[in-house]
């Protein structure tokens, strides 16, 4: 990677020089990902299909996609990173095709569910073996605002970037053709991804010597229990984006029906809530690596979207279709949920043998989160309404604050001399690459 300048402003930002063009390529592959985001449910639609055959059509990519994010962190730790991202860019590539060339000019239900409900392995594959691969090359130090970075590029594309090259070509050359340059984008993305990063650590196995195929993918599930503080973070990571998904259900309904707004302010609200935490990932995994990270994650992740969840209710529901007001109620709540980016860093270190399982765990936190927020939903919002939801939500986002606390990585006990020394001599934290000086 010598031949991208300038090298030390790379440096400087927190990225990993060595893995910065693997940063641009995930942005082009997520933007290819994300380009059918706002657009393919109603197209299918259009072509013929029953809502309740793409709702199950969904729910099918969803389901791989949840197992792909589980699996690629043991697949790292077995194969190495660069591996598992080729499998996931062959995947996407593959089951894509099928989709573009036989399901649909067919109209072939069987076919769709085999082509895109199985390219749904495909982005997590490739995206998370990526973030293995960060774990295992960014200084510990910085190893939150490279964290930090991964985020960015990953939410935007999906959906930011994705769902406006959606909106620019389909007037031009229609929603169908618009999938294949999706596609275009993805194999872009990807092959710069793993053609132009020369680091060799991403073609290693990071896992125990000794460690059978078997071994590494029970491992990626006992590690739940083998290391408490593991299966702590998993627990974290769901209540993290919990309110997210469950927000998706209940939210455009309240502030279209109660609160008076009409369904595109609802939309630009929601604009405005990503495109915030798109820039916030990067802030909270600059603050992580200087502040701490699960001191990051405890009070500006987990007590601040305990605040910024209940204002996302109250405060439209006091003033009404106030659209500046509910725009800044937005942005609080969409930057608070990027307060937990640090917990991309710290779930790897604490387990430094074993950081593909560890983040396998991280993974399957995260896709458990898609259902246990509409579970939410379901269970409480009849006899408690919306506002018990909300509080239910901010509950949780309670626990996770103190939950975090508990996250001290392994040798925290014995460093508390020494930070308490450099606290006394003035040192910055994040100045030095040592485990002695990574924060927790």
């Amino acid at each position: 990677m010598t031949n991208l300048p300038p090298r030390s402003l790379i440096t400087r930002l927190g990225m990993p020089p060595t893995l910065a063009w693997g940063y641009f390529g995930l942005l082009l592959f997520m933007i290819g990902d994300g380009v059918e985001s706002g657009y393919l449910s109603p197209y299918l639609i259009d072509q013929g299909m029953a809502d309740s055959r793409v709702a199950v059509l969904f729910t099918v990519y969803g389901v791989a996609a949840a197992l792909a994010a589980w699996l690629s962190g043991a697949l790292s730790d077995l194969w190495g990173p660069r591996r598992v991202m080729w499998t996931g860019l062959g995947i996407w590539g593959v089951f894509q095709l099928v989709f573009l060339v036989a399901a649909i000019p067919a109209t072939s239900y069987p076919l769709m569910l085999l082509g895109y409900g199985l390219r749904g392995l495909g982005y997590p594959l490739f995206a998370y073996g990526f973030l293995v691969w960060i774990a295992g090359v960014a200084p510990r130090a910085r190893l939150s605002t490279a964290m930090g970075w991964f985020w960015f590029a990953f939410t935007g594309g999906l959906p930011t970037l994705g769902s406006l090259v959606a909106g620019g070509l389909i007037p031009y050359i229609g929603a169908y053709a618009t999938l294949w340059a999706a596609l275009v984008l993805v194999a872009v993305g990807g092959l710069i991804a793993l053609l132009l990063v020369r680091d060799d650590r991403g073609g290693k196995r990071p896992q125990a010597d000794g460690e059978g195929p078997f071994a590494t993918l029970l491992g990626s599930v006992t590690i739940l229990w083998r290391n408490p503080r593991v299966g702590v973070g998993a627990l974290v990571r769901v209540i993290n984006t919990a309110s997210q998904f469950g927000f998706f259900v209940i939210m455009p309904i309240h502030f279209t029906r109660t609160v008076g707004f009409g369904l595109t302010q609802w939309l630009h609200l929601l604009s405005a809530m990503f495109a915030t935490n798109i820039f916030a990932n990067l802030l909270c995994g600059w603050i992580g690596d200087r502040l701490g990270w699960r001191h990051t994650i405890a009070w500006f992740g987990g007590a601040g979207c305990t605040l910024s969840t209940l204002l996302l209710f109250y405060v439209p529901d006091a003033a009404g279709a106030n659209f500046p007001l509910a725009l800044v109620v937005a942005a609080c709540y969409g930057a608070t949920l990027a307060g937990y980016v640090p917990l991309s860093a710290l779930m790897p270190s604490l387990e430094p043998k074993h950081k593909g399982q560890a983040l396998a765990a991280l993974n399957l936190g995260a896709g458990a989160s898609t259902f246990v927020g509409p579970a939410v939903v379901a269970a409480f919002v009849g006899p408690l309404g919306v506002e018990g939801v909300v509080w239910i939500f901010a509950g949780m986002y309670a626990v996770s604050t103190v939950l975090a606390l508990f996250l001290k990585l392994p040798d925290d006990a014995s460093k508390a001399e020494a930070t308490a020394d450099a606290d006394a001599t003035g040192a910055r934290p994040g100045t030095e690459t040592t485990a002695a000086s990574a924060p927790a």
